[in-house]
């Protein structure tokens, strides 16, 4: 139905940069695609939510703790996400997942894990002092 696929996650200093990729594929999400977002999972901690986007509009809503640092955006023709993540910090280090919702979804339900339809697999960001 809807693939995801996330790369670009590696090891990188504190201060560095990186751009994560999520490549969505399937009739489904290229027909039906609302929103694409950024979750990220370090060790013991919940999966919080980063940042997302509307599809057509490409309207975009960042968690306060990234605000200033994180970018998101998306190429529609490639159907295709990303996420630049700059100034990076140790405690950025987790695991980053993209998610798709294909159906409509308030901006609050946005927020949380219950308002996308598939994920994938994740890409490890881990960052050094």
């Amino acid at each position: 139905q809807v693939q995801l696929v996330e790369s670009g996650g590696g090891l990188v200093q504190a201060g560095g940069s990186l751009r994560l990729a999520c490549a969505a594929s399937g009739r489904t999400f290229s027909t039906y695609a609302m929103a694409m977002g950024w979750f990220r999972q370090a060790p013991g901690k919940e999966r919080e939510f980063v940042a997302t986007i509307s599809w057509s509009a490409g309207n975009t809503y960042y968690a306060d703790s990234v605000k200033d640092r994180f970018i998101i955006s998306r190429d529609n023709a490639k159907n295709t996400g990303y996420l630049q993540i700059n100034s990076l910090k140790p405690e950025d280090t987790a695991v980053y997942y993209c998610a798709a919702s294909i159906q409509y979804r308030s901006a609050a339900e946005l927020h949380g894990l219950y308002g996308y339809d598939a994920w994938g697999q994740g890409t490890q960001v881990t960052v050094s002092s």
